[in-house]
């Protein structure tokens, strides 16, 4: 499936979804105390939707890579701080909602890690490197293979005996 717009990709919306999760435990009382534990949780939950975002914006699959990586690298810092917070007692009482933020970070990282290996093994360099000659030769290429496919098709109905059974 081809996304026009970020908002739309599964794990960008996993993404805002960790973060707008992050924020609410981060009212709590147990966040009141001096540090940046907070702004920092805080920060790295929101880099992680704001770097997938940005890398699908810039146009190219190399940048969209790096961005993914770093969105990969926050999940990471969301979960090390959510680990911290959890063995701490006085956080005792948000164990429930760590764990479950824990496993949606991770699910981001998941996520974002199998997109990165799709997009690394792709020749496609990105809608910037899109020109004319190459959307057509792209096009042309799309058209072929229809084409083969559906020749396959007539051959093998017209001798199935040639062809074995697609559960064999």
């Amino acid at each position: 499936m081809k996304y026009e717009r970020f908002e739309d990709l599964p794990v960008w919306q996993a993404a805002i979804e960790l973060a707008v999760r992050v924020y609410d435990l981060t009212k709590d009382r147990f966040f009141d105390q001096p540090g940046d534990l907070r702004d920092q949780l805080r920060r790295s939950s929101l880099s992680v939707s704001n770097n997938i975002a940005e890398g699908f914006e810039r146009g190219s699959t190399a940048e969209l890579l790096a961005f993914l990586y770093i969105a990969r690298g926050s999940c990471g810092e969301t979960r090390s701080m959510l680990l911290f917070a959890e063995r701490l007692p006085e956080a005792a009482h948000l164990k429930s909602q760590i764990s479950d933020l824990k496993l949606l970070a991770e699910s981001c990282s998941r996520q974002i890690r199998a997109w990165a290996d799709n997009l690394q093994n792709s020749d496609i360099k990105g809608q910037r490197h899109l020109t004319d000659r190459s959307k057509r030769q792209y096009q042309g290429q799309q058209r072929a293979d229809v084409f083969t496919r559906h020749i396959d098709e007539i051959v093998h109905r017209a001798r199935p005996q040639d062809y074995p059974k697609q559960d064999e």
